[in-house]
């Protein structure tokens, strides 16, 4: 294992950038801030004083050629997402990059292109994949202990309100992407891929139903997996009370988490069938105090990068959780099942993610 530390810096300064700052300096010295930069430089100057940042930009251009960071944390609104992904490459420089990663299938296709030109890596920050909980669910059910999975159900009910989607980039295609399928859902639903790996069909519905917004405000899903699992995925920011569960029934037990915005060992349950009451004891080993937040996420990173590896969630892990969201909106928009690999590159929703067009008027 590698000693270094590794220098990293934050591009874009809001609201979820104190998750990252405050995840590097919970590092143990593994990582270390060494620039900040945002459009608004006077902010770039506030939250590095607030971190004890030694320099603020107010470009990501400007930091990323006076610094030449490790790991660039790209904090901004989607639509930036790219671009800034492919500076980061050209400069050599491994991005770390919020949900969702891109725009499209198209973009992430572009990144993965020029990926594989660059000596740094493109990463997307899924954390909750990385929590004690999860980390063990794999675990169980890799082992067999767990028996076939049958049956999942994975909701995100988020309450967002009118006021937040004031911010001009939310809630339209261009700056966003989508509405909670794209932007919120994300965390759930790709733990749930990382658990039940491969889908194999979805079938969908989406609607605009109360939000004064371009994309949706609520879809739901019926997904069958490879392995012959079957799902429901529900993404939402219309209600009011705010929870985020998913449910795994196997043959042997259930195993559920609810939580909001992250979780620890105690928002998870088991529930063993009859005659496997051993798995609770199995469960409750190893217990952690630890959350799904943003340092578990990083320390997986950092160690990965230690033993010469790309950080997790890569391109090709980030594509598979990406291509399922097309195909969502796909099967809303068209009211036909869509199938594993059926989005080609130039089919229309890899090129946008509202595809030929969301069946209801787009707001003025």
């Amino acid at each position: 294992m590698s000693e270094r530390t590794y220098r990293a810096a934050i591009i874009g300064t809001g609201g979820i950038a104190h998750a990252h700052a405050q995840a590097v300096q919970g590092s143990g010295g593994r990582a270390e801030l060494v620039a900040v930069a945002d459009v608004d430089a006077g902010r770039a100057r506030e939250f590095a004083a607030k971190y004890g940042v030694p320099h603020a930009y107010g470009s990501a251009e400007e930091l990323l050629a006076a610094q030449r960071p490790d790991l660039a944390h790209l904090c901004t609104p989607p639509a930036l997402h790219t671009p800034l992904a492919l500076a980061c490459l050209d400069a050599g420089v491994t991005a770390l990059v919020e949900k969702p990663p891109t725009l499209s299938l198209a973009e992430l296709d572009t990144l993965i292109e020029a990926e594989a030109r660059s000596t740094a890596h493109v990463a997307t920050v899924l954390q909750h994949r990385f929590g004690a909980g999860a980390v063990r669910l794999r675990r169980l059910a890799g082992e067999g202990r767990l028996g076939r999975a049958l049956l999942a159900t994975c909701d995100t009910k988020w309450y967002r309100d009118e006021a937040y989607y004031a911010v001009p980039w939310r809630g339209t295609w261009e700056s966003e992407g989508g509405g909670p399928t794209m932007g919120h859902g994300i965390h759930q639903f790709d733990l749930l891929l990382s658990v039940l790996g491969p889908w194999s069909e979805v079938t969908a519905v989406a609607a605009r139903q109360a939000r004064d917004v371009d994309t949706e405000d609520v879809s739901m899903a019926l997904v069958t997996f490879e392995s012959g699992a079957v799902a429901t995925v529900v993404n939402s920011v219309l209600s009011p009370r705010q929870t985020s569960e998913l449910r795994f029934d196997y043959e042997h037990a259930t195993v559920e988490v609810e939580h909001l915005y992250g979780y620890t060992d105690d928002d998870w349950t088991i529930t063993p069938a009859p005659g496997h009451d051993a798995l609770s004891e199995l469960w409750g080993q190893d217990r952690s105090s630890a959350s799904s937040g943003h340092s578990g996420w990083l320390a997986a990173v950092l160690d990965a990068l230690d033993q010469g590896q790309a950080p997790p969630v890569g391109t090709a892990d980030a594509r598979r959780t990406m291509e399922f969201i097309a195909a969502l909106y796909a099967s809303a928009f068209t009211g036909e099942r869509v199938q594993a690999g059926q989005i080609t590159a130039d089919h229309p929703f890899a090129l946008r993610m509202d595809g030929t067009g969301a069946p209801w008027r787009k707001n003025p």
